[in-house]
């Protein structure tokens, strides 16, 4: 097994050497109460126990609470105030549909809101939950004797730092020091020991440096990695959990009105989102999206660069992504989020776009959305001008993060581009040449040519980087692999209530 557990060990079955792990944690869940929800409990919050639910009315959002891993879907009520706790679950994800006034398009275009997650207010906190919970109920983490090493360009380092406080284990977040101050902020409060949160060279398209400081880490046994790039339960987790979730988003912005879903849209990142465009096609149809940075179009153009779409790392393909599945490969621009954001979150903004016909509730709405979900946005509307679809046509996708991790990044954008001020003049501008005229010049159909030359560009990474056996990599062009994963959430939920019922941990 290599350092980043690229041997296609996806975990399925209790690990041959791993009773004594599994004792230790059962051991350690008991003494602090820590109870593990299922899968199917995160897809379907209203089959969660009312007793866990009712207890969770005392505990604050984004604390590390054990409770609080009950949070860790997309069914958490909106916070009408700061300081609210939002304890309550909603029938449907909160979501927003984006109006043509705003798109350009009479497709349909959703996104579901990612920072109504509790702790980082992010959904990487699923990925994170989904890949420490599937090694400690096969027997593949000990909490009492390791760390969990979280490899990642931004939220899913925080994730892991939350799950493993909830879980009471030590973590480590790897991260590039480029990334913005207030994913450091909320590092510096949560860890206990400052060395574990170790800074990497460069940028968000800075994934080797990452990788090569694993590495080192992993020649220390008690060191355990959860390469975000490379996990297929981060891949599970979100065909299990966020697929099913926006499936049911799908069908309540569809009740009355009728539509097709069309597609599904997102960008790489560590292609573990990537997971639910797969559940979308397969229940629904769906077209998938793949989404980079223009100023490093990997997949794109074989391209690399650096970029500033904080939580989508370039220069490689992620061991997870199924790109074979893939329809269509979109290339954004940084300068597009960057300047989107600061026209969502500035006065002279907002009034533009009402002068353009959005609703002045939906313009407020827009401070949810992130960079990266900006950029799912700009793709999303790329893909309906690219197929030419109709207001019969949804496409749905996710809003990863909301603006609030980017202020700091916000007062750069300010300051280098809007030295003089954002004002009317400027809104407009960035209007016309961001929305208004999004062009399908940097939009490529995946056809099977496009789709293995894309997958061939991870071979540099995987096969002679981080040494997995050609077999293991090649096996992952079929989709008859990926296939064979999709019963494991379904393996490690009975795995799940087994290891509850020996804890004997109750939240009742």
């Amino acid at each position: 097994m290599t350092a980043l557990e690229t041997n296609l060990d996806v975990f399925g079955d209790f690990a041959p050497d791993g009773q004594q792990s599994y004792d230790n944690a059962v051991t350690r869940f008991r003494e602090k109460n820590i109870v593990l929800p299922t899968f199917a409990q995160l897809r379907d919050p209203s089959s969660i126990p009312e007793a866990i639910k009712s207890g969770l009315a005392g505990v604050e959002k984004n604390s590390p609470d054990p409770k609080n891993l009950f949070r860790v879907h997309w069914y958490n009520e909106k916070a009408d105030e700061p300081g609210d706790n939002f304890p309550g679950f909603v029938d449907v994800p909160d979501h927003i549909e984006l109006p043509s006034e705003l798109t350009g398009v009479d497709a349909r275009i959703v996104l579901a809101f990612g920072n109504r997650f509790p702790m980082i207010r992010a959904h990487k906190v699923l990925a994170a939950y989904a890949c420490l919970a599937a090694r400690v109920v096969t027997g593949r983490f000990d909490p009492t004797t390791q760390r969990a090493i979280w490899p990642s360009t931004g939220n899913y380092a925080r994730g892991g730092i939350a799950i493993s406080r909830i879980m009471d284990c030590r973590g480590v977040a790897i991260l590039p020091e480029g990334m913005s101050r207030e994913r450091f902020e909320w590092l510096d409060r949560w860890v206990e020991n400052p060395a574990d949160v170790i800074r990497t060279h460069g940028t968000e398209a800075n994934v080797k440096e990452i990788y090569d400081e694993c590495n080192r880490l992993a020649q220390d046994p008690t060191n355990v990695i959860l390469n975000q790039f490379s996990e297929f339960s981060n891949h599970m987790g979100h065909y299990a959990v966020t697929g099913p979730s926006l499936e049911a988003v799908y069908s309540h912005v569809t009740k009355e009105t009728g539509g097709n879903l069309a597609a599904f849209v997102s960008a790489s990142g560590s292609a573990g989102t990537a997971g639910a465009g797969d559940y979308l096609k397969d229940s629904q149809g769906a077209k998938i999206v793949s989404v980079e940075a223009l100023e490093v179009p990997t997949m794109l153009y074989n391209g690399f660069g650096d970029h500033n779409i904080q939580g989508i790392g370039d220069k490689h393909v992620p061991l997870i992504h199924n790109i074979t599945n893939s329809d269509l490969c979109v290339a954004i621009s940084d300068r597009s989020t960057d300047t989107l954001d600061v026209m969502f979150n500035t006065p002279a903004g907002k009034r533009l776009l009402e002068e353009r016909g959005v609703a002045p509730e939906l313009a407020n709405r827009l401070v949810d959305m992130g960079y990266s979900s900006i950029c799912n946005t700009l793709a999303a509307i790329t893909a309906a001008k690219k197929w030419g679809l109709g207001s019969d046509d949804v496409i749905i996708s996710v809003a990863t993060d909301g603006s609030e991790l980017y202020n700091s990044e916000r007062e750069k954008v300010m300051s280098t581009h809007f030295a003089g001020g954002f004002d009317e003049a400027e809104a407009a501008e960035t209007f016309s040449a961001h929305l208004e005229n999004v062009a399908t010049t940097h939009a490529l159909e995946m056809g099977p040519v496009e789709r293995d030359r894309i997958f061939n560009l991870g071979y540099f990474t995987w096969v002679e980087q981080q040494g997995i056996e050609v077999e293991d990599f090649e096996a992952r062009r079929s989709q008859d692999f990926w296939n064979s994963l999709r019963g494991l959430p379904d393996a490690w939920d009975g795995m799940i209530n087994e290891f509850n019922d020996a804890t004997g941990a109750s939240h009742g």
